[in-house]
Order: structure tokens, then sequence, then C-alpha cells
């Protein structure tokens, strides 16, 4: 195969199956024992099934549906539709069926692929309702009735390769970059799910800029459990086969502790909700311990933010620091460390922001984490934090090739080979959003002294207060979701005298707490109203909040018996709380607090 330059997905498929030939190309656990997948096995799986696509009349332009878990059948069929010149759309495993039903119909999707049984049994749930679906496979088990089994495409993919001998490349190689790759539905904060349009050269581009930036090396094994249905988890498993990158699928998001102990990753692609969990162990550990324990650790952090702040400077560490940060290391660091595995050199963090604090708590410890920003729409990042280039408290700077301005109103800008082709069938939502040949993003922030952009909140959540302040609410919930006895939070106080806030406690600590204190309820609801419980968690609020500006700090607060739920349209796949659906629901419990 001549060389050629990589300017679709296709070809980044192709030329890393060539130059990465490694016998653990993948690796997944099955029977308590991890398995390895060889390149050869990668290759020959995505080739037999994109021909199998084809054989059940996938065309170019058509489009295949892919509800499944992180697993190594995900990738090949995703490189297998669009080898076929198909295009790919993900959807969240958490999703209903009716949402489900949305999102395929949506899209037209010929084909549906379901990695089990209960999976399918969500696509069954609402088959009838989509027209367009003419094949659904099922990538684990023995198939049902009116489904066909992953073996069975494979085996129809191997026949037609024996029979037309070259159909796999041509078929790769006729795709162009400015062809669909994607069509990935946001997943709708503010309102209905839009379908993001994402190009070959999209997603290409976006690769291309950040392994300029970001050392990602063949040697690296990485960890994959933030959901593919993700575009960040995505477009980082199109850099990882492109750089010949081990990518070990983690069993679950409950599983993550373990099998980073078992996997001993290099890097791990996350959302700040797992920074914040580590965080509030340590934390909670730390407090839990003796007073001898409590200043040993309180000396190891100062020491090791000390030594970060001289290594992020760029300037000489002195011979004492060195040796403070080298015991620091052994006598606390290497116990938290061990927990990732032992060998992280770096986590990449995106989908919310993170709070400085926390960055800079584990930056300490040595366990570097890159905050970036971007959107599902720019495919998804536009500005990343590098090894040599890190500012506590920022998003990074602009990744090549992608420019960004600040509006008259705060709002970020974005223009670049990276931004989308547009919305799916929704011109008018793409018209609102692009102006000018800039991508309106919707969010708020601004650059420091050195280009390196501050990221204040989404302008729709923005909270003005009766007395004219502007509150962002998101940093704030960041900072006391760090409280070892706070699950979630959400900041409330629009057009009111001060600010409030929604909190859902950790309940197994709390119960632990209230138990400890001798403070008797009958069952969760009974309490979340306690008055001992409620001051105790507003407590928890003020001490995780000390340096908010006085308009800012949280006055009063309300205590959930039950944490979000996305069944309840409350959350998105992402976790991420659907601001306005929260307050319409507690509406009653918020207005309660601002009752003189």
């Amino acid at each position: 195969m001549p060389d050629y330059a990589v300017t679709t997905l296709n070809r980044l498929f192709l030329q890393a199956c060539r130059t990465h030939r490694k016998p653990d190309r993948m690796m997944v656990k099955k029977d308590g024992a991890w398995k390895s997948i060889s390149t050869a096995e990668f290759e020959i799986a995505v080739r037999r099934l994109s021909l199998g696509f084809q054989t059940l009349g996938l065309k170019p332009g058509d489009r295949v549906a892919l509800l499944s878990e992180n697993r190594p059948e995900w990738v090949m069929a995703d490189f297998a539709t669009l080898t076929a010149g198909g295009v790919t759309v993900p959807i969240y495993t958490s999703l209903l069926p009716d949402q489900i039903r949305y999102i395929v119909d949506d899209a037209g999707a010929t084909i549906v692929v379901c990695s089990d049984r209960d999976l399918l049994r969500k696509v069954e749930a609402v088959r009838s309702a989509l027209p367009s679906v003419e094949h659904v496979v099922l990538l684990e088990g023995e198939a049902p009735e009116g489904t066909l089994a992953l073996a069975d495409v494979l085996d129809r993919g191997k026949r037609l390769e024996e029979t037309s001998p070259g159909l796999f490349e041509r078929s790769a190689e006729a795709v162009r970059p400015e062809d669909l790759a994607s069509i990935i539905y946001t997943s709708g904060t503010t309102g209905v799910s839009k379908g993001v349009m994402l190009s070959h050269g999209n997603f290409v581009s976006n690769i291309k800029s950040l392994i300029s930036v970001i050392d990602f090396r063949s040697t690296d094994t990485a960890l994959s459990f933030l959901p593919l249905s993700h575009v960040l988890e995505r477009t980082a498993a199109f850099i990882f086969i492109h750089r010949g990158s081990t990518i070990a699928y983690a069993e679950s998001i409950e599983a993550v502790a373990a099998n980073l102990v078992e996997v001993r990753p290099h890097v791990v692609i996350s959302v700040p909700r797992l920074f914040e969990k580590i965080y509030a162990r340590v934390m909670e550990q730390v407090l839990a311990g003796s007073r001898l324990k409590r200043a040993v650790f309180v000396w190891a952090l100062g020491t090791g933010k000390k030594y970060a702040a001289k290594v992020i400077a760029r300037e000489p560490v002195p011979k004492a620091l060195a040796f403070k940060r080298g015991l620091a290391q052994k006598l606390v660091f290497s116990k938290i460390t061990a927990r990732t595995g032992g060998r992280m050199r770096f986590f990449v963090c995106g989908g919310a922001p993170l709070s400085k604090d926390i960055t800079e708590f584990f930056y300490a410890m040595g366990l570097v984490i890159l905050p970036g920003y971007g959107l599902t729409e720019t495919s998804p990042v536009l500005t990343g934090s590098t090894l040599e280039n890190y500012r506590f408290g920022t998003v990074g700077k602009a990744i090549p090739d992608v420019e960004l301005r600040i509006a008259a109103d705060g709002e970020i800008l974005a223009r670049g080979p990276n931004v989308m082709m547009g919305y799916y069938k929704n011109e008018a939502d793409t018209r609102e959003v692009m102006k000018d040949g800039w991508l309106h993003t919707g969010d708020i922030g601004r650059f420091d002294d050195d280009g390196f952009l501050i990221i204040t909140d989404r302008k729709k959540d923005m909270i003005v207060t009766s007395g004219g302040k502007n509150v962002a609410p998101q940093p704030i919930e960041s900072l006391i979701q760090s409280s070892p006895y706070i699950a979630n939070a959400v900041v409330v106080g629009s057009s009111r005298r001060f600010v409030s806030a929604l909190i859902v406690p950790d309940f197994d600590k709390l119960e632990s707490h209230a138990r400890a204190k001798g403070i008797l309820f009958k069952d969760r609801a009974e309490l979340c109203r306690r008055t001992e419980m409620i001051d105790f968690l507003l407590n928890e609020v003020n001490r995780m909040t000390p340096d908010l500006a006085s308009y800012e700090r949280v006055k009063k607060i309300a205590v959930l018996d039950r944490d979000f739920e996305m069944g309840l349209g409350e959350v998105t796949p992402t976790l991420k709380v659907k601001r306005n659906i929260v307050e319409q629901k507690y509406a009653d419990l918020i207005e309660a607090l601002y009752r003189d």
C-alpha cells in the first residue's frame, strides 16, 4: 500500500493497520481475565463487517445507529460503517426507548447495531415505529428471529471478500474528506436533541491538531470508560488508533477503580466527576486519620504545590524542595497514585469545567490532568492544556488551526476546519449558531494575559440576581461537590436577592454522620428534613466556598432525598443537570427558600 496523507477516518484506519502491527491493539476483560485483540484481528473484523453491512444493502450516505456500551466491537462497527461509506449514529445506552426511537427515526437509520439482549429489547419496544430500519444486528449472544447475529454479518462479509477482492479498499478510498461521517445527537440540556453533522475532515483536522501538541504514544495503554457515544471519547479512540496506542475497555463505570490497577494505563480520558469523587474520597480518608497523619498530608500537599509551581513556571527546582518532594512522594503520594496503576502520564478532562483547586491538588501529587474545552459541534476540541503549556484554572490555549474570540457579551466564538457541517435537517438552528462564519458556542469565557481560556459558564445558565449581579453557577457547584458529604448541587437565584442551592447528599456518608451524632431517623426523607442535617450541609457548602464574593455565596439550601435521574429527564446521558427541568420540578421548594 503506498504512503498517502491521512485525510479521512478511513485512511486513518488503513494506515494505522499497516503501521502499528501489535498483538495487543485492544484489551477486554472476559471470564475474569484480560484478553488481547491483535491489529490483524481488529483489521479483519472491520473489513468483514464493512462488507457484511454492504451485503445488507448499506450504501454510501446510509446511516447505521450504534447502541452499545464501550467494547472493541463498538469501534469495529464504527469503522465498518465508515469504510462502507456509511454514517455512524451513536446512541447512549442509558436512553429510554422513546428517546432511542426519536434518534433512529430522525436520522433515518437503515441498520441498528445493539450490543446485547437488554438493549435489543429497547429497540424492539419501538421497532414498529421505525420504518427506515431494515436490519438489527446483535453483537453478543444468539440473535432472536428478525435479528442478525454479528457472526452472521461477518460471515457474509467474508464470502463477499472472496468473490469481490479489493471491494473493501475501493469503498474505503471512495470517501472524501467533505463527506458526512457521523450524526451525533447532543444530550439536550436545554431542549430537544439536535443531530450534529461531522465530516471525515472535521474529525481528522481535530485529530491532527491534538497530536501536534499532546504526546500520545504507541507505547501507551489507554483505559476507555467514558461512553464512546460521547464525542470526546470517540475522537480519543481515533487518536489512539492513529498513534498505535493500546486501548483497554473498562468493564463498567463501577469497575473503573479496579480496572485502573489491573490495566495500569498511561492515559485516561474523563470528565470532572471522576476527579471530584477521587478528591472527596482522599479528603475523607485524610480527615478520618490521626492528627499526625493529617499534618503529614498537609505538609506533603503544600510541598507538592510548591514543586508544581516551579515546574509549570519552568523555573529551576531548589535541591531542598526536590528532596522534600521526593519524601512527600514516598510517604503520601505513592499510595494515592498507586490506585491509578502507577504508570499514569496524564489524564485528559473535558465535558465541563474542573475546579482550579482539584486540578492543583492532583498536579501536586504527580497526577497531571490536562483540562480542555470543546463541543460536539467542534469535533470536539477547541482548546487544550499541554504538559509544556499549563495554567491552573484554565482550559489551555486554542489548539492549532482553531480561532477563538470573545463577543461583546462574553460569549466564546469559534472558527476552524473542525466546526460541524450543521444540524441534521435543521437549518433554522444551524443559522442560529453559525453567524458570519463563526460558531456561537453558548459558553461565556475570557482570555488571560497569555492567551489561556477561562470558562465562566453556559450563557443560558448565568444567574442574574435582583441586585444585578452576574453569578456563574457551574464553578460554584463544582466547589460544593468537592465535599465528601455532597454528591450533587444545583445553584439557583435568578431575579432573587441571594443565591441558594439544591443539595443532593452522599447518603451513605450523611447517614453515618447522623448515627455518629446520635441523630435518629426512619428514612432518607426524614434525614434530609432534620434541621441538624441541613445546618451541617450548609456548613459544608460554606467550608468548600470560602473565597467566593459575598453575592456568590450560598445563603440557603434545600436538601433533596434522591439524586437527579435521567429517566425523569433531569440529567443528560453525560450526567449534566438539565437546570431548567430541575428548577421547574422543585419550584415550590426553591420558592420556600426565599420566603421571609
